[in-house]
């Protein structure tokens, strides 16, 4: 009888506040429907619900993040949830601290405007944010999260960050160090103790680099394998940190042991594919010789690009190194697994939505049916970079099975078809403002057209070109291209009008060739106070030109405005007198060569070399409009276009500049990233040319400066600030009192030309 009154408080104790439901409603729900509230309930309209079971509910409701309060009512049969939802977020503020960076919002803070106000979320921004700046070596940072209530309803959250301090390495000390010299490991880790005068440029500031405070122990210990010490050890440094004037002392113990010496290599192919003889010609690394790390790898790159180019597009080469200890001595072996041979099942091309897919087709030396080749994929993926059409472009390789992949091309479109803005001021000519039409890509089909007009003090130039560098997508070119122009120098103007045609051929993949014909006529208009002699008569008669222009270029660069590696050689003869006045023979040569130096020194920096050799020979009448000047951008900066020239002495006395029959410039360039993510570059620049008749330096001038390249939406823009070097050297101060006086230039500027 007590069990069964026992049984009987309990039943009725766990159904005392147990009610039949007949409608559930909601209030101030907005982020899920009714129809999803009431599915994620444990019972229905028209049963029995205790207070138990809502309490349930109102807790896995709670679980879902949308809610800030959740309560419940029953009046009669109506059961009534009522909510308060978290407030949206509809404005993100940073102060302090890279206030306007997109991209510190989107990859550090990631709270997206929209998303529901969430305090752990905000925490976590906020930490988010603190590593980011002491990943920058800055240390005892404040973050404080302040939110604002708007008319709205919605919240503005305001990250207030208060940089801490940068710490400054002041001491740097390296202990075991015999067989190298502990400065040279300056080239290749990232914290590096302060030098007087370390803001300048070369110099060591000594931020220390947090980021980098893991991996710089292993790059020495790569730099001592690049020597052949294959046994050395380099602990994590040793860091002693000063907060009173947040100086750090840092210290590496090293144990180097001994260098070792390539005793042996051996190629291991699992299937023999290729004749060893071929691959060891690719093995840069010799016997009995100390052993670079270095080398290793690039030799294992080398070996598997050899195999690649056979088809094996997914060849495996493994290098491995035996010691042997006793005698410090290495084996290096290189084991190869080829693999299948693979084909191209299609090649699928993405991102282009101007240029026409047979533009890009054109330049790619895979297609679909053809054995893949390693270097054919990189020449190709270069030779989309040279037409100059897309801001980047990748060629990813899609694996289908053992023997076929897909090659997926994919191109961002560059900015081709602008207006172009061009100019520069000097001393001599005044303001220069170039405004051009231009489009290198017309409606996507590879076409270059251009209108161009130029204005200055002492220039006019109007023309008019149009080329095609594929026709009918074939290997040869074409170009069409009429012209007028007036150059005026110090008391004469040189007007030219012409036309020219030719056709080119590309030979392979970086060798091309040029003919062209040319007409044009040329005439001089003297100043009124000119008094002609019979020197000058000879220098300034009008005359007609007729020329054929041969050329041929070499050009493996890997993209058209900003290359980053490969070299450009050109060489181009002039002969003219075919039916007319003017009679010489001109050869123009010109170099280029680019190397990227983010391997070496960690950022994207360019260092760049460009020269050019210009010479004439008169064949029976070379115009003074046809010889040689220099200065300007494309020559010696800090000089004014055609400020640099040989001069004659007329029979009154004066001064006249008639040009040079050869030329020679060159320009050492080294282009820093400024603002990456806006594609704007810092460079620093030292030009220098020679010019003369017989003697080519008989004229020496040069120029440095620094100078801003940016790829803006609009095009390349460059902003160049010089100094001239050498200036007005060998002219007498009679000269000079005539007007023979260095015209220099100290601002110019240039936009849609490449850098």
């Amino acid at each position: 009888m007590r069990l069964l009154l026992a049984l009987m408080l309990i039943f009725l104790t766990t159904n005392i506040y147990a009610k039949i439901i007949n409608s559930i409603e909601y209030e101030g729900v907005v982020h899920i429907s009714k129809s999803v509230a009431l599915r994620m309930l444990e019972f229905s309209a028209g049963e029995e619900v205790s207070d138990k079971e809502i309490d349930l509910a109102i807790k896995k409701y709670f679980k879902q993040g949308y809610f800030k309060d959740i309560r419940a009512e029953v009046e009669g049969d109506v059961l009534t949830f009522y909510f308060v939802e978290k407030p949206l977020i509809s404005k993100i503020e940073v102060e302090g601290y890279k206030d306007s960076d997109k991209e510190f919002k989107d990859n550090v803070i990631r709270i997206k405007r929209g998303t529901l106000y969430d305090e752990k979320k905000l925490e976590a921004a906020k930490q988010r944010i603190i590593d980011a700046i002491s990943q920058d070596g800055k240390i005892d940072s404040v973050v404080e999260i302040k939110k604002e209530y708007l008319e709205n309803g919605s919240i503005k959250v305001i990250f207030a960050i208060n940089e801490g301090e940068k710490i400054i390495i002041t001491k740097l000390d390296y202990s075991g160090v015999k067989g190298i010299d502990s400065e040279e490991f300056d080239s290749v880790i990232a914290n590096k103790e302060a030098q007087w005068m370390g803001w300048f440029y070369g110099r060591n500031d000594g931020k220390m680099s947090l980021a980098d405070m893991s991996y710089d122990h292993l790059r020495i210990r790569d730099y001592y394998m690049q020597y052949g010490y294959l046994d050395a050890k380099v602990e994590s440094p040793f860091v002693k940190v000063d907060f009173n004037d947040y100086t750090a002392s840092m210290s590496y113990q090293i144990k180097e042991g001994e260098a070792y010496t390539v005793n042996k290599i051996t190629l291991l192919q699992t299937i023999n594919v290729i004749d060893e003889a071929k691959i060891k010609e690719v093995v840069t690394l010799e016997e009995n010789k100390p052993f670079n790390i270095k080398t290793f790898r690039e030799d294992a790159q080398r070996i598997k690009t050899l195999i690649a180019d056979l088809s094996y597009a997914f060849v495996q080469v493994v290098p491995d190194l035996k010691k042997n200890v006793k005698d410090k001595t290495v084996e290096v072996v290189f084991r190869i697994t080829p693999g299948y041979k693979v084909k191209i099942r299609n090649v699928l091309i993405a991102g282009n939505t101007r240029t026409l897919d047979r533009i890009i087709r054109r330049e790619l030396y895979l297609g679909p049916g053809d054995m893949y080749s390693l270097t054919d994929l990189t020449d190709s993926r270069n030779s989309l970079g040279r037409l100059g059409f897309f801001e980047g472009q990748t060629i990813e390789e899609k694996r289908i099975d053992n023997q076929t992949m897909d090659l997926i091309v994919k191109v961002k479109e560059a900015p081709t078809g602008n207006i172009q803005l061009g100019g520069g001021y000097g001393s001599y000519g005044g303001l220069l403002i170039s405004v051009a039409v231009n489009d290198r890509n017309v409606w996507g089909s590879g076409i270059n057209v251009g209108i161009k007009a130029e204005k200055s003090e002492t220039t006019r130039n109007y023309s008019f070109n149009i080329s095609n560098n594929r026709l009918n997508d074939s290997d040869f070119s074409g170009n069409f291209s009429i012209f007028k122009s007036e150059y005026t120098y110090n008391d004469y103007t040189v007007k030219s009008e012409g036309i020219s045609v030719g056709s080119g051929h590309r030979f392979s993949r970086h060798i091309s060739g040029y003919v062209g014909y040319g007409y044009s006529k040329n005439k001089y208009d003297l100043d009124d106070d000119y008094n002609t002699t019979s020197t000058t008569n000879f220098f300034f008669e009008s005359y007609a030109k007729s020329a054929v222009t041969m050329s041929a270029k070499f050009d493996n660069t890997d993209d058209y405005y900003l290359p980053r590696k490969g070299f450009t050689l050109s060489q181009s003869f002039e002969k003219s007198g075919l039916g007319a006045e003017a009679n010489f023979f001109k050869s123009r040569t010109s170099f280029g060569f680019y190397r990227g130096l983010e391997e070496q020194i960690g950022f994207d920096a360019i260092f760049r070399y460009k020269a050019k050799y210009n010479i004439s020979v008169d064949n029976g009448y070379l115009p003074v409009a046809e010889r040689f000047y220099l200065g300007g951008i494309g020559s010696v900066r800090g000089y004014q276009s055609y400020a640099l020239s040989p001069y004659i002495i007329d029979e009154n006395g004066l001064y006249r500049r008639v040009g040079g029959e050869q030329s020679f410039s060159n320009s050492l360039e080294l282009s820093l990233p400024l603002v990456p993510k806006a594609k704007m570059r810092i460079v620093l620049f030292v030009d220098w040319g020679l010019i003369g008749d017989a003697d080519i330096t008989q004229i020496s001038r040069g120029g440095y400066g620094a100078g801003l390249e940016w790829f803006s939406p609009v095009g390349p823009i460059q902003l160049m600030f010089a100094r001239a070097l050498n200036q007005n050297v060998g002219y007498s101060d009679t000269a000079i009192a005539n007007g023979l006086n260095d015209n220099t230039s100290n601002f110019e500027f240039t936009m849609g030309q490449r850098f």
